[in-house]
């Protein structure tokens, strides 16, 4: 259920089924709050009869759990979310900068803005603990470094630049660069405080 590379859980798979063994890859999505609640989103690879196997044990903890295809398509799924997240976080920090710049209430412009089309779990999950100085990590920004450096390699290897993907990875990296790797993903707002 950890975030690897597609074709790690492919090798896995393989060596797995040699073996006479059912493996699965089915990283999470959902945080802290996700796990706590049981509401994590599981986006699992494999063989299907294996998958409708185990989803009962996955509903213990996930609420948003879906089949994508063989092994390794549950990595590949986790990277499509990590892209989505990296380049939304930016927005997020942004919008609060911007916010508290025009002198608005943050917690207010939070609120608006959330239930409108700019609406995203970041954006309702996180931007109130930015708000709050709470940097706890719910994901540490050291293990979404990571899975943006998977998700570029895969990029690479299918021919696609994703530039937005790039620069939150490099933003990141310079968050951690200034000692804030073990620090929830939420820290990236430190790079814009005065």
């Amino acid at each position: 259920m950890t975030t690897s590379k597609p074709m790690l859980a492919q090798e896995i798979y393989n060596r797995a089924k040699s073996e006479g063994i059912h493996t699965l890859d089915a990283p999470v999505s959902g945080g802290d709050t996700g796990a706590k609640n049981g509401t994590l989103s599981i986006m699992v690879g494999g063989d299907e009869a294996v998958y409708e196997k185990a989803l009962p044990y996955m509903q213990a903890f996930g609420s948003n759990i879906r089949y994508h295809g063989r092994a390794g398509s549950g990595q590949h799924t986790k990277m499509a979310n990590q892209i989505a997240i990296a380049s939304n976080m930016i927005g997020v920090c942004e919008a609060l900068v911007y916010a508290k710049k025009a002198g608005l209430d943050l917690e207010d412009v939070l609120k608006t803005i959330s239930g409108g089309a700019a609406g995203s779990w970041s954006l309702s999950n996180l931007a109130p603990r930015m708000v709050a100085g709470d940097f706890e990590p719910g994901f540490y920004v050291k293990h979404f470094i990571k899975d943006m450096g998977i998700a570029l390699e895969e990029a690479e290897l299918m021919g696609l630049s994703l530039p937005g993907l790039s620069l939150a990875k490099e933003l990141y990296e310079e968050l951690s660069s200034a000692g804030a790797e073990n620090d929830g993903t939420q820290a990236l707002i430190k790079l814009w405080k005065e």
